[in-house]
């Protein structure tokens, strides 16, 4: 009896067109310039506010596909090593081996990966420096997936944590925060702010976009700002990644600098 292969056992690379055909120049250039680090292992890239990493129905560029073009040059298609949200920009790691990519897996899994992240939010968070520790679980809507507080007692709720501390501040409008997150739901950032009442700035799915100033660009103002994790080949990769152009007018139109606070291991948070 013979049993076909099944369509998720393709080698890498894959063998369909879309996974087998070269780059675009314009799809090269974007590639080329959201390179922040490249080593023989892999890129850290800066990804811009608005590029899907995944496909999807309606999605046809997005990060992965740029992977599958890549492909054609090295020999083995480079992997995703986590995800950002389509409208949150800043740091992504890419692995350019299947080795690499479960070595670096395993890093995230233990919790060795440090990031950073910047955001505006509404308002001004009290305490300064908080820890948010609420469970979060994921419900679907027709506009898309949400997540929401839960209960603990909740079977479906994953724990979720954030440390959050405030940077600098334009009371009452906003604040600008660092957030670290210490485990890696979907929207948690998002979902953890909005819970304590201070969604980040253009987030249409937490309510951050109600309201703002006519001056302000109407997209998420957060921005993976900063990852260090140690390399598979020993030593470590501390990547920092400069805020999106959207992002530098409004801290430019609230008076914050940016400047100020990347100095020493913590990068001034």
């Amino acid at each position: 009896m013979r049993i076909p292969p099944l369509a998720f056992e393709r080698p890498a690379g894959g063998s369909s067109s879309d996974q087998t055909r070269p780059l675009t120049k314009e799809e090269r250039n974007l590639s080329h310039s959201m390179i922040l680090h490249e080593d023989e292992d892999l890129y850290v890239l800066n990804k811009p506010e608005g590029l899907a990493v995944h496909g999807g129905t309606k999605t046809h560029r997005h990060v992965d596909a740029l992977l599958m073009g890549l492909a054609v040059e090295l020999g083995e298609r480079p992997r995703l090593v986590h995800r950002l949200d389509r409208d949150t920009s800043g740091v992504l790691i890419i692995a350019k081996k299947r080795l690499v990519a479960s070595s670096l897996g395993r890093l995230f899994a233990t919790r060795s990966v440090r990031k950073v992240y910047w955001a505006a939010v509404k308002g001004v968070p009290k305490p300064a420096q908080g820890r948010i520790d609420v469970p979060l679980v994921k419900t679907g809507t027709f506009e898309g997936d949400r997540v929401r507080a839960a209960g603990e007692d909740r079977e479906d709720a994953q724990r979720a944590v954030t440390n959050y501390a405030v940077i600098d501040k334009a009371p009452p409008a906003l604040a600008w925060v660092s957030l670290k997150p210490v485990t890696g739901r979907q929207h948690q950032l998002r979902a953890h702010m909005a819970h304590i009442g201070h969604p980040i700035l253009g987030d249409n799915k937490y309510g951050g976009d109600l309201d703002l100033p006519e001056a302000m660009a109407n997209k998420l103002h957060l921005h993976a700002r900063r990852i260090t994790f140690p390399h598979p080949r020993g030593g470590k990769v501390d990547v920092t990644a400069p805020l999106p152009g959207f992002m530098r007018d409004t801290w430019k139109y609230f008076g914050f600098d940016p400047n100020r606070y990347d100095e020493g291991p913590d990068g001034g948070l």
